[in-house]
């Protein structure tokens, strides 16, 4: 996968910024997230953020492709 933009080297990443790496939605993520794909940290004023070792796991296991059935919004 090649990645589009540059981001941030630090430990933890904005839902953006890990969408953005993994190559999906940002809402994708979020159903991820609700679904126990990936987890997340809130900061104390509340956005959400995602450790970039999970984030680069997701990746590397390659459940990051594909649709599921967790992924696919009903009809």
């Amino acid at each position: 996968m090649q990645i589009k933009h540059a981001v941030p080297k630090g430990e933890h990443l904005t839902i953006g910024e890990s969408a953005q790496l993994i190559g999906v939605s940002v809402d994708t993520l979020k159903r991820w997230k609700k679904a126990g794909r990936i987890a997340s940290l809130r900061t104390p004023t509340g956005p959400r953020r995602f450790r970039r070792s999970d984030v680069e796991a997701l990746l590397s296991s390659g459940q990051h492709t594909g649709r599921t059935a967790s992924c696919v919004d009903a009809a």
